[in-house]
């Protein structure tokens, strides 16, 4: 078994704290692939609701899920890779960020809900508050088999996590030639 044809873009998904920029920033780093903060695509509508304390709807997500996908298209068209950090908490999401497309994947970043609460807890200037936790848990449909994502416990370093994918993507290196 060699080398896995790379997906032009993954996503790395999962609730807000779990370190889904933090992951596929060092991520993109070691595939020499190009990071985007999915949270940049939101319009500012949202970012305020977020901020207030307001979970989004269904109705806010679309604009936002859309933008990420056409973003996705305009990489994969042009024969580029991309990793994108987005929440894509629900099943429908992740089918609106894919549009029929067999050249993403997902990346689930799997942690406690008393994980990551505490390490909402410490980090500083960012719009999601922690009280919001609970609601990103309720929103959340981890992937199905059938979606083909790649599973990591974010209960390890992130040099750990970013090895696990690789290892998953089976793009770290192809199987050691055996000489005759």
């Amino acid at each position: 078994m060699g080398r896995a044809e790379a997906p032009c873009a993954l996503i790395v998904m999962g609730v807000s704290g779990s370190g889904k920029s933090t992951v596929a920033k060092a991520l993109g780093e070691r595939l020499g692939w190009r990071f985007e903060d999915g949270d940049s695509f939101h319009p500012a509508s949202n970012v305020e609701k977020m901020r207030a304390g307001h979970p989004l709807t269904d109705e806010d997500r679309w604009p936002w899920l859309n933008a990420i996908a056409d973003e996705i298209a305009r990489v994969c068209g042009r024969g580029e890779h991309v990793i994108i950090a987005c929440s894509a908490l629900k099943h429908v999401y992740r089918d609106v960020l894919l549009r029929g497309r067999d050249d993403v994947r997902f990346v689930f970043l799997k942690g406690t809900k008393e994980l990551i609460a505490e390490r909402l807890a410490q980090r500083k200037g960012h719009f999601m508050p922690p009280g919001l936790l609970a609601s990103q848990f309720e929103t959340l449909e981890p992937p199905e088999p059938g979606e083909h994502a790649i599973t990591v416990s974010i209960d390890e370093t992130v040099e750990a996590i970013v090895d696990g994918i690789v290892r998953q993507l089976k793009l770290g290196g192809a199987t050691p030639k055996v000489l005759p």
